[in-house]
């Protein structure tokens, strides 16, 4: 098995829904207009709940507001920092919906979080943040993130 691609930043655990949102929240303290980042992991290993934290820390006042976009595929969040949250898990290959999907212009007004990022390939903009999510037991998780650079 090959090292995964990108900088290791940090290993994050957390116990509980609750504390996958306050990760989310602390996280996005790094984000800033421009910014794009990849969420994989298997289904129910709580990619919306760090949607929500992210949300959260980014000024949107009612995290309540944020749901997996599965059938809509893209959501808009009003956010101190305009928060754009796509969900690529009913697409198998969701490349060319990328471009579709306007993200470079989505990423001069805010941040674009993906669910299901790998679903996208090399179609995901350069730089990003990559968080791959394990599921470690009941409530349990643990994050994984890098930072993807430019292609050389």
């Amino acid at each position: 098995m090959s090292e995964p691609e990108g900088t290791l930043i940090e290993t994050v655990e957390t116990r509980s829904p609750r504390g996958t949102q306050a990760f989310g929240k602390r996280f996005a303290q790094r984000l800033g207009v421009g910014d794009c980042v990849a969420l994989n992991g298997d289904l129910g290993a709580g990619k919306t709940a760090l949607v929500r934290g992210i949300a959260e820390g980014l000024g949107l006042e009612d995290s309540r507001m944020v749901s997996s976009p599965t059938f809509v595929l893209v959501q808009e969040y009003p956010a101190r920092v305009p928060v754009h949250h796509i969900d690529l898990y009913r697409l198998s290959d969701a490349g060319p919906e990328m471009r579709d999907f306007g993200v470079d212009e989505m990423l001069t007004r805010g941040v674009v979080l993906i669910e299901w990022a790998d679903r996208a390939g090399h179609y995901l903009p350069r730089p990003h943040w990559r968080i791959d999510i394990e599921i470690t037991g009941a409530r349990a998780r643990r994050f994984t993130v890098r930072r993807i650079e430019r292609k050389s």
